[in-house]
């Protein structure tokens, strides 16, 4: 037998793929705007000649995830980011079974935007966004680690359970990232997160480096769960 759950304020009850595949739909959605809006910037920032400017994309960064925070941190919790994803279930406040829908989902959601940006700006010269190291490899390895450890250790501190939901969410997570993006972008490209690395680089083709913004995002991720245990009650 299914088994049913009761979706919160309605007497109707559900089967858990029913709240599953909603949480998924909106993992794909929220990864779709955030990879958009924020390698897009990048992409018509140099199309227009400059006119966005290294602050805005890292504005547009902040401000789309603290958007889909608000649109779909109380379906799925609004990871949007595999180590993230990753982050909350090591750190218990999810089910790992839920882990491999998770990230399929905000890939999809990632290498839909890319393919978009592909076609809306055939000509772009900026690999749709794609993360690079302006330095060693091994500098943005350990940046996008640090990086990335700050920014669970954020969101581990404002969320509850696996949800990032609420307005002091929101603001903290999103001003966490156009900070790192601000003074980290020009370095390390400030991804801290595999699902939008990934997708621009493989549609555009550009995998130079891309194991830099694949395991060190997670490393990091992984980093900020004991750093956060340590500092707070044990119920992290």
């Amino acid at each position: 037998m299914k088994k049913s759950l009761a979706h919160p304020g309605s007497p109707t009850h559900f089967p858990r793929s029913h709240f599953i595949m909603k949480k998924l739909l909106a993992e794909i959605l929220g990864t779709f705007f955030l990879v958009f809006a924020g390698t897009g910037a990048i992409v018509i920032d140099q199309a227009s000649g400059g006119a966005i400017g290294h602050p805005g994309i890292a504005l547009t960064f902040g401000l789309v995830v603290l958007a889909m925070i608000h649109t779909f941190g109380d379906v799925s919790g609004a990871h949007l980011n595999p180590a993230v994803t990753l982050g909350f279930a090591v750190a218990g406040r999810m089910p790992w079974r839920d882990v491999p829908g998770y990230i399929l989902a905000q890939i999809i959601g990632a290498i839909a935007a890319s393919g978009t940006l592909r076609l809306l700006f055939p000509a772009d010269t900026t690999s749709l966004g794609a993360t690079l190291p302006a330095g060693p490899p091994l500098q943005s390895f350990v940046l996008e680690i640090i990086l990335t450890a700050m920014l669970m250790l954020t969101i581990l501190s404002v969320s509850t359970g696996a949800r990032e939901k609420g307005i002091t969410a929101g603001i903290a997570i999103g001003a966490v990232i156009a900070l790192e993006a601000l003074f980290a972008g020009p370095i390390c490209g400030a991804s801290m997160n595999p699902a939008r690395s990934l997708a621009p680089a493989l549609v555009s083709g550009h995998l130079d480096h891309l194991w830099i913004y694949l395991t060190a995002p997670v490393i990091g991720a992984l980093v900020a769960v004991p750093l956060c245990r340590a500092v707070r009650e044990p119920h992290v």
